[in-house]
């Protein structure tokens, strides 16, 4: 009988099972942190601090049952949103899913008519009827606010078609979770969106949770910005604690996508305080893990330490800041306490776009 032939070591010097499409593809550069004036520092500050204060009273009025449905918060990922949309521009559009009062703020919706719809009131953004998951603004060019796991990231792809049909020089932001990241839809998406050189940025908020689920056991391939490589859609794992690193990702995909180069993966790394919503008790991890986290990587405790130590900013000009917030937050949410709801008549409005 032959010999079988001896085996070889010619996997020793083959590329790692991570880098084989970086010989043949063109790729984003690794992107640097934003070098960031003491002007934009203070308004990142501003802007992660308008957003925790304003999702803790959220939080509040969930409690006193001011809020009904479900309320998703976004405290502890204000990083991501504040550093990817402080580089966007007026022709671009901004599409997530259900943990969405964050990002209608950056769009410059006022905290008032965010929290009126939270209340269900008839001042609120989408007049009552959306609630905390289903928010929506075409004049502020935020498309929702979606209740379906993953189906913003196939309508943020409609989104950035209208930007390349009618030339506008738009770029779509699509959010969504680890946990959308496992939908067939998702998939179906960035197959479409590659053939087409759509301007969009997907923007997956790996916040290390989906539900109740780690990102480890629901994920076999758990490294999310490698997720569009059988499409040929390069991905960048970012540090989404670090609102500086976040936007120097947002630079860098925006250049990418802006020359026509199609679409891109950004994994923005973070992390939520609070549970999947305000119905969620978290016993799926310990206080310690919550804890160790605000500890060593707050977002706005960076940014704070950035401001103090390289800046000289004071700590009164900051006091300042916070008092000025939550005098606005507090407004937003007598406002909200106070107006009324939607007539019965507003049920059958806003149903289809033109008349029929």
């Amino acid at each position: 009988m032959a010999k079988a032939p001896a085996r070889t070591n010619a996997t020793a010097s083959a590329p790692k099972s991570s880098d084989p499409y970086r010989s043949n593809r063109e790729r984003p550069a690794d992107p640097a942190p934003y070098e960031a004036t003491k002007e934009e520092l203070l308004k990142f500050y501003e802007d992660m601090l308008l957003i925790r204060r304003f999702e803790e009273k959220a939080g509040q009025l969930y409690g006193l049952g001011l809020i009904g449905g479900f309320c998703h918060l976004y405290i502890g990922q204000e990083a991501v949103a504040v550093g990817l949309q402080s580089a966007l521009t007026e022709a671009d559009s901004v599409i997530t899913g259900y943990r969405d009062h964050g990002h209608m703020l950056l769009c410059g919706i006022p905290p008032k008519d965010v929290m009126a719809e939270l209340t269900g009131r008839q001042a609120g953004i989408s007049k009552g009827k959306g609630g905390s998951m289903h928010m929506f603004s075409v004049e502020h060019k935020f498309y929702g606010g979606h209740g379906i796991v993953g189906a913003q990231v196939s309508l943020g792809a409609g989104l950035a078609f209208s930007h390349k049909y009618n030339g506008d020089g738009g770029v779509t932001l699509a959010y969504f979770g680890d946990g959308a990241a496992n939908q067939g839809q998702v998939y179906e998406t960035f197959n479409m969106a590659e053939l087409w050189k759509l301007p969009i940025i997907f923007v997956i908020e790996n916040n290390q949770y989906a539900m109740g689920t780690s990102v480890n056991r629901a994920s076999s391939e758990d490294q999310l910005y490698r997720r569009g490589e059988s499409f040929r859609i390069p991905g960048l794992q970012i540090d989404g604690m670090d609102v500086l690193a976040a936007r120097g990702a947002a630079e860098e995909a925006l250049a990418w996508v802006r020359a026509g180069k199609g679409p891109i993966i950004l994994e923005m790394k973070t992390y939520r305080y609070r549970g999947h919503s305000m119905s969620d008790p978290a016993k799926y991890r310990s206080r310690d893990e919550v804890q160790a986290v605000r500890d060593k990587s707050d977002p706005i405790e960076h940014v704070k330490k950035l401001l103090m130590d390289d800046h000289g900013t004071k700590e009164d000009e900051l006091k300042a800041i916070e008092q000025t917030i939550r005098k606005q937050v507090n407004e937003a949410a007598d406002f909200a306490e106070s107006t009324p709801e939607p007539e019965p008549g507003e049920l059958y409005t806003d149903v289809l776009v033109e008349k029929y």
